[in-house]
């Protein structure tokens, strides 16, 4: 969904791609610079070694100005080890939430220091009511919502600005060989949701709009009946 978005964005804007084995990077630069971006960095970036984020962080800001940030990592994780392997619970949430708080406060410190910028983060509704079939994963998103929800508002005025994105079940490589779920999206459909909700500046956006009104129903129903929903 990250490249999804910043293929979209790409025209007449500097790129700059931050993965693991970022000399592997080919394919995307080639899809960016197509796309009309004027140049194309790549920066080594794990997100898991939190110890490393500002110093990343610093490395990208010595190209230019920063104007819009696209968190796009994440696990979705094991439900079934995790039930019973401590480590891998751990692991996810720590990918899921915990790396990703990290990033998002040296990153609000870095653009409210420069005054400007927007910062893509996204949750999920897996997150909004933690279902049993994916406690694991639920609940890191439902962690990762609430810390992006309260640092958006605690960004309000200083010239940055929060986009928080809850998708629904994404086709893709994370979600590959499961069966979609109903108002399933596709990486493109999402990334179009996210740069229209950009250019109308809004806090929040779900994927597809249809997820809201569903899921203020779901927050409704009995509890005997939601252990029981699938993923």
């Amino acid at each position: 969904m990250g490249l999804e978005v910043a293929i979209r964005l790409a025209p007449g804007r500097r790129v700059v791609l931050a993965a693991r084995r970022s000399t592997d990077l080919d394919a995307e630069r080639r899809a960016v610079l197509g796309a009309g971006a004027t140049g194309v960095d790549t920066v080594e970036f794990d997100a898991d070694r939190i110890s490393d984020h500002a110093r990343v962080l610093s490395e990208i800001a010595e190209l230019g100005p920063i104007d819009t940030v696209v968190l796009a990592f994440g696990v979705l994780g094991d439900q079934q080890r995790a039930e019973t392997d401590a480590q891998h619970a751990v692991n996810v949430i720590h990918t899921d939430f915990v790396a990703q708080a990290a990033l998002l406060t040296h990153l609000a410190q870095l653009l409210r220091a420069q005054g400007s910028g927007r910062i893509v983060v996204f949750s999920s509704v897996a997150g909004i009511r933690v279902r049993r079939a994916n406690y694991v994963y639920g609940s890191a998103k439902a962690g990762l919502d609430g810390f992006a929800s309260g640092l958006g508002d605690a960004l309000h005025g200083s010239g940055v600005s929060l986009l928080l994105v809850r998708p629904g079940f994404v086709i893709g490589r994370m979600t590959e060989g499961m069966n979609p779920a109903p108002m399933s999206s596709t990486p493109s459909q999402v990334a179009d949701a996210v740069v229209a909700a950009l250019g109308k500046g809004r806090e929040r956006v779900w994927v597809p709009g249809l997820l809201r009104p569903a899921f203020f129903v779901m927050r409704l129903l009995p509890q005997s009946i939601w252990r029981r929903m699938p993923r």
